[in-house]
């Protein structure tokens, strides 16, 4: 698939989003990818995950790990395509933490998941855990990289977009007093 029917699925699902949202990173953007839009279709994830899956250059991968919430329908679903096991993680008092009695050996070879990278601090925070565990990180994936952030892993996405992010303080739509929407704060305004 190229990057327009891509994009062009992310927008007729309502997965992209324009406006004024503020990020979970704390940095205000026009736009917004609800990666949940994609993932709430079974049969769309699949072809995601497949096209994903696709990509990735690394030949062998035990584990596909994700961080909670975004991550973990994306992990599950590489997971299958690449014939490899899958975790997510999840934030205990602020640290990305395995539970869960997830065990990942060490040794392991394992690919992080993100559905959006913006920042790539989940990933990166997810890809820390997994190498104190004594695992390979072999690279990180996601649905999205809007992030134009060089990481310190091979980085594949099915999608990559140039969208600005600002901080409050210099966000031209705050100072023109447009209301901020933190996404998942209220109903989606895409209508069904």
């Amino acid at each position: 698939m190229t990057q327009e029917q891509i994009l062009k699925i992310f927008k007729e699902t309502g997965a992209f989003l324009e406006g004024h949202f503020q990020l979970t990173s704390g940095l205000h953007s026009g736009h917004y990818i609800q990666c949940a839009r994609i993932l709430e279709d079974s049969r769309v994830t699949e072809t995601m995950a497949g096209e994903l899956a696709g990509k990735i250059s690394t030949k062998k991968i035990d584990w596909v790990v994700g961080p909670a919430l975004g991550g973990i329908l994306l992990a599950y679903e590489l997971s299958r395509s690449l014939k490899a096991k899958n975790a997510f993680t999840e934030r205990v008092d602020g640290a990305m933490t395995l539970r869960r009695n997830f065990f990942i050996p060490p040794g392991s070879q394992v690919l992080v998941c993100e559905d959006v990278l913006t920042t790539g601090g989940s990933a990166l925070e997810v890809a820390k855990l997994i190498e104190s565990l004594g695992a390979i990180v072999t690279g990180i994936a996601s649905l999205v990289n809007r992030s134009g952030v060089t990481l310190p892993y091979p980085t594949t996405s099915l999608l990559n977009l140039s969208i600005s992010n600002y901080t409050p303080e210099t966000c031209p739509m705050c100072k023109e007093g447009k209301p901020v929407t933190k996404p998942g704060s209220r109903p989606s305004p895409v209508k069904r």
